[in-house]
């Protein structure tokens, strides 16, 4: 049924994960961006609040001080406009350097540090104002306008009562200095603005949340496009040779695996599966490798310069290479049999260490 209506029901394969960070299909949360511009300016509010104060101050003493005897003309305009601009660089600088950062670490950290090639060549579509309304107006922006109002409420249930506690201090009603009064102002405000990123922090948190899921079900597959994709791959010289480079790897591996097996059981000369046993670390025999054909005569190769006994039983090879994998326990089903074989090894090997023993 799922096939004839196409629903989504496949994990996206790695090659469409790939293509969608290529064209920057990634869940990306403006709450997040919110919350690391929010946290970058407060940051630069609470190292260089003092400063840009003093600064401010001390521009406004200056110019009120020499009021009366400043003059008007072009150059004293163009050097009035060029200090107002170092001044003003000076008090918004650190503060827009630290928002700029906080918003590009936000992106960076949800894009997992990775430029989507795609999404910088111009798309004109964008500019259009139909898909525009269409976009805003869809049933899919019902969260981002849920989490909106959410955080709306939020912000204000958790700034009322500081805001209440401000409006009631007595410093409104006594007499203090301008610096004290502006002092007071920014520790509050430094106050509320903390509250207000704890806030949407949590809120941030959800709606990443939301977006990773709305993102993964949007890049889904149905059984037809995962059909089409695997034959698509099987074409490509890229993956076939990342394939190869696995099956070797794990060739290797299990090669290497060979001489701590306790017994090999071949087929005679089609399959060897080798197998360990340790009854003290392990619940059942393991299959340390297994082989067909090369693999199964390098297998034996290496048992015999290893000493491992090699034990022909056509039906148990057969039944351990199709049903075994490397690196896991043999199937329940073979438990007697196996222990037959492993039983005959051991006492094999307590023959050979008499023998060894009469001998000295």
């Amino acid at each position: 049924m799922s096939e004839q209506t196409g629903e989504k029901t496949e994990q996206p394969t790695p090659r469409r994960l790939e293509e969608a960070i290529k064209h920057g299909q990634i869940p990306r949360s403006s709450e997040v961006q919110t919350v690391f511009v929010l946290m970058g300016s407060l940051a630069a509010l609470a190292f260089c609040g003092q400063e840009i104060w003093q600064h401010l101050v001390g521009a406004m003493v200056l110019t009120l001080s020499h009021l009366h005897d400043t003059s008007l003309s072009v150059n004293s305009l163009q050097g009035y406009a060029v200090s107002g601009s170092l001044l003003l660089l000076k008090c918004v600088g650190p503060v827009v350097v630290a928002t700029m950062g906080g918003g590009l670490l936000a992106g960076a950290i949800q894009a997992r540090f990775q430029t989507a090639s795609e999404v910088l060549t111009p798309d004109w579509n964008r500019l259009n104002p139909i898909t525009g309304f269409q976009r805003v107006f869809s049933a899919r922006m019902l969260a981002p306008t849920a989490i909106a109002i959410t955080k709306f409420t939020f912000i204000i249930a958790l700034t009322f009562s500081e805001v209440r506690s401000v409006l009631s201090d007595p410093i409104f009603g006594t007499s203090v200095s301008t610096a004290r009064m502006a002092g007071f102002l920014a520790e509050t405000c430094l106050r509320i603005i903390f509250r207000v990123a704890l806030g949407l922090l949590v809120i941030a948190g959800a709606d990443y949340g939301y977006q990773w899921w709305r993102n993964h079900q949007d890049l889904m597959m149905t059984k037809d496009e995962l059909k089409e994709e695997m034959k698509s791959s099987e074409g490509n010289p890229r993956i076939k040779a990342a394939r190869r480079r696995r099956r070797s790897v794990s060739k290797a591996k299990a090669l290497a695996e060979v001489p701590t097996a306790d017994v090999v059981v071949t087929n005679p000369t089609h399959f060897a599966i080798a197998l360990r046993y340790n009854r003290k670390t392990m619940r059942a025999p393991k299959i340390v490798a297994k082989g067909i054909r090369l693999n199964a005569q390098r297998i034996r190769e290496i048992a015999l310069q290893h000493q491992i006994p090699i034990i022909e039983n056509k039906p148990l090879a057969r039944m351990l290479f199709k049903h075994g994998r490397v690196g896991g326990e043999i199937p329940a089903q073979l438990y007697a049999a196996v222990a037959e074989v492993l039983a005959w090894v051991y006492r094999m090997n307590r023959y050979r260490y008499y023998s060894e023993q009469n001998q000295i």
